[in-house]
This record gives structure tokens, sequence and C-alpha cells, in this order.
């Protein structure tokens, strides 16, 4: 098995322990992992790392990933205590918690931005990186698993690189990756890429051996989060989103086969898919950071011609069947590091329609998708920033009414801003769809109220508006700031502020 994947010789002496491997971590190093979303990341190290923290050692590292990771790190590294601080994305339980109690500092950016900031050196030094690969090859390069993310900057700038040979990946894994390098301004040059099936860069990470200081075999498969069976909410808001779609092709605005698609992750971006695969668009193209079951099950079908991501973020059951499926799609997908994947002015250029998911928004398009009552971080931003800014369309979806029904989704002023109301063309729930093109704030309020607020809500929203119209100092935006964040007060009232309640 081995012989296959590690074809360089002079790496041959370099294999070891977990244990051994996790000895080269030191207190209060900055390390960089791969991995985006639970896909790709390494295993048997960090969970040694979690043992020497449950043993009493006071690591204190900074953890630095290409977004969120799997429970090998996230969970079983912060409840040991060896997490001090954590860069830029996150959506495991155990380590929220951490982050919104004060034990861990976290700083939630942008997914395009990191990669610059970490070869800039604004993130700091990176000592040691910790990869997770199918194969290294016979020069010593590396073949990424199930995810790119920011891994190839990570072995650049580290000064020493442990690597996870994953035997439970499949090898088919390798030529689907798209490795391009971006040097910092001001020896930066257009990225020659038009079309997402286009190749511009090397099937492998390039690595120098002499960084290389230990290879773990390691069998610990990803550890994806389950996708649920679509609810009604979900369907509508599905529903609402390919009627949107096809008046734009009707109106001229979109091709009969659309633009390149990007959705984020969960169970709403899937019934969308469900919901694109039941219409009848065809020959479509995907430019996403996220390839999900719904992706996976369009390239089957037919239904997409090409997708191009940066990670597969799959349910248990793809999972064990990616080996088996990988043969009918490889030479449909490409994976890419992030900073090409989430690059805005590649988004821009190529015209992707952006679907992503908001925890809430308010009367005027402006989209909270990372705090729960403004204090609380959920997840965090992602790459629905990068798809938001650059996107032909920037669509947002929610649900219109959250904790069972306690709140409105839509509210008079979000407590926490991800993207401004500048950036946001069109917003979804089950009730409907609001296209806020061309209209003023309180035309984009209006609509917004009529179209997508639940009909338990729709009275105080429209009533809110009209007394703010009479009594707010300015016109063009107008609130009552002493009252628009009351909407709150009843989940304080009800006990159901805490975000896992």
């Amino acid at each position: 098995m081995m012989e296959k994947r590690l074809r360089c010789e002079k790496l041959k002496d370099k294999l070891m322990t977990a244990k051994e491997a996790a000895a080269f971590v030191k207190k209060d190093m900055t390390i960089a992992t791969s991995g985006f979303t639970p896909a790709g990341y390494p295993k048997a190290i960090p969970l040694e790392l979690a043992r020497r923290g449950e043993a009493g050692e006071k690591l204190n590292l900074t953890v630095i990933t290409g977004a969120s990771v799997g429970p090998e790190i996230d969970e079983k590294m912060t409840n040991a205590g060896v997490v001090a601080r954590r860069f830029p994305y996150q959506t495991d339980r155990t380590l929220r918690k951490a982050i919104n109690d004060g034990k861990v500092k976290y700083q939630d950016m942008h997914l395009s931005h990191v990669p610059q900031q970490l070869k800039a050196g604004f993130l700091g030094h990176i000592d040691l990186a910790i990869v997770e690969v199918v194969a290294i090859t016979e020069e010593g390069h590396l073949i990424p698993s199930t995810s790119v993310g920011q891994t190839n900057i990570c072995v650049e700038m580290a000064d020493q690189v442990l690597v996870e040979i994953n035997t439970s990946q499949p090898l088919e894994l390798e030529g689907m990756h798209d490795i391009t390098e971006l040097p910092l301004p001001p020896y930066r040059k257009p990225i020659d890429l038009t079309r997402p099936e286009e190749r511009i860069g090397k099937p492998y990470i390039e690595c120098d051996p002499d960084k290389i200081v230990g290879i773990v075999e390691c069998d610990i498969p990803d550890s994806p989060a389950p996708i649920v069976e679509p609810d009604q909410v979900s369907i509508d808001i599905s529903k609402n989103i390919i009627r949107f779609l096809k008046e734009e092709v009707k109106a001229g605005r979109l091709p009969k086969n659309l633009l390149p698609l990007q959705s984020g992750v969960g169970n709403v971006a899937n019934a969308v898919l469900k919901g694109i695969s039941d219409s009848d668009f065809e020959h479509l193209t995907v430019y996403s950071e996220v390839l999900q079951d719904g992706i996976i099950d369009l390239l089957i079908a037919g239904k997409v011609d090409y997708a191009s991501g940066t990670s597969f973020t799959l349910s248990p059951e793809m999972n064990a069947r990616l080996g088996e499926e990988l043969p009918k799609i490889k030479d449909k997908v490409i994976l890419r590091p992030v900073e090409i994947s989430n690059n805005p002015g590649l988004i821009r250029r190529l015209g992707v329609i952006a679907i992503n998911t908001a925890l809430e928004f308010d009367i005027y398009g402006n989209v909270n998708s990372s705090h729960v009552s403004g204090t609380n971080m959920m997840n965090g931003l992602g790459g629905s920033g990068d798809f938001t800014r650059g996107g032909y369309l920037s669509i947002f979806t929610t649900q219109s009414t959250a904790k069972k029904g306690l709140i409105s989704a839509i509210v008079p002023c979000v407590p926490h801003v991800d993207h401004t109301e500048h950036d946001v063309m069109v917003v979804v729930t089950e009730q409907g769809y609001a296209d806020l093109r061309g209209l003023d704030p309180v035309e984009r309020a209006r609509k917004i109220i009529e179209n997508c607020a639940h009909p338990d809500y729709k009275d105080q929203l429209e009533d809110y508006l009209n007394r703010a119209i009479k009594e707010s100092p300015g016109q063009h935006t107008p609130h009552i700031l002493s009252e628009a964040f009351s909407w709150y007060d009843r989940l304080k009232e009800t006990g159901t502020m805490k975000i896992d309640q």
C-alpha cells in the first residue's frame, strides 16, 4: 500500500509513529494544517497532541487551518486545552463554546484573504505545517487528499513539515488538483483562468523534501457532517430560488444554462442543488469553494458539465462512495487552492451566481451570517463574502423565523453585519424572494417585508418601518435606533439566547 503512496526514496526513512511526529510540536508554536471543511485535514498527529494536553502539558498553540476541520483538531485539541488561538473559520460546537467563553482567541476572516496574509507575515511566523496527502511523488511533492484550501501556503511558509499519508483516502484523487501560486504584490500577474474547467497549475504541491521532518501513515477517514433530508422549509426556499433563476432567464439576464454556480455549506444548500437537479436546467457549471453531495449527484446525472472547488464536503454516505464515484467524475472536477477558488476577481470575471445562507437579515438587506444575538459566534464568515462581493448575482437564504418561531429572522436592524446592503442583491425565505436591485432603502424594506417575512411578524415589521419613516431624523435609511434591537429581548425572556439551545 505505502509503496504506491510514498515514492520518494530519500523520504522513506522519515516514516515514524504519530507520537514521534507530534514530538516536533513545541510549546507556543504556530502550526498550520491542511483541511477545508471537515475534509483533507490531519488526524493522527492532532490526536497525539490532544493526548499531551490531557496529560497536563500546556502547549498554548496557535492553529491556522484552511477553514473548518474535523473533531481531531477542533474538538479533541480544544477539550485538551492545547489551542490558545485559532484562524480563520470553524464549525465545531466544542471550539465554538471555548471561543464564546473567551478561552480561545479567534479571528473570523474572509477565506480568500488568509493566504496573502500568511505569505506577508501578517499572522505571524509558521513554525510547523501538518498536512494530509494521498501520496508523495518521486521528487517529494505532495498530492493533497479531499481538499486543497491553503495547504500549499502552509507548506511554503512553514519551517518544517509533517505529512500524514492517509490510506483511507482514494488514490484516484491524484490528478484532480490544480495548484497555482500567487506571488505577493508587486510581482502579481493576471490569473489566466476564463472558464471553470480550465487548468492553469500543477497536480501537486511543490515541497522541498528537506523540509519534511516526519511522515505518518494514517487510515482515519474524514468526519463529514450528515446531510439531513430537506424539510418543507428548505424545499420551499429551493423552489423560490429556482423560480427567480427562471425569471432571470426569461428576462434575458441569464443564459439558459445559467452562469457558474456557487453554493454554501449545509442542508439548505443541498436542497437548492436538489431543486436544480429536478429542474429543466442542464449543461451547468460550478465554480465554488465546496463540492457537496448535491453537486456530485448533478455531475453523475449529467446536469453539471464541470465543477471547480477547493474541497469535497460530503455526507458520510457519499464519503464512503467517493472512491467508487471518482472514475465517473474525475475528468469533470478540479480542486484548487482557496486563493484561486475564492478569488473575488475571478468570481467577477466568471460571472458566478453566489447562493449563501444567512442567520438573519434586516429590512434593508444587511446580512448577519456569523453572530447569534450580535455577540455569540456561530461558525464564521467563511467564503461567503468572497463570492458575494464578486458575484454576478448575490443571493442569501434563510428561513423566515428562528428559535422555533420565537423570533423573526427578518429584523429591523441586524446586531452584527457580515454582508452590507451594498453587496446583497436577492434575499430568499420559504415565504418568497425579494429582488433588491435598483431599489432605494425604503423600497427594499417594503419588498422584503411583503415577500419574505413570516406572517406572524409582518405587521410588526411594517409598523416599525412606518414609525421610523415618521420619527427618524434621516429619511434615506429610517431607523428608531433605541428600539431596533428590542426584537432580541424575547430571547432573553425565554432563556434561548445561547446558541446551543
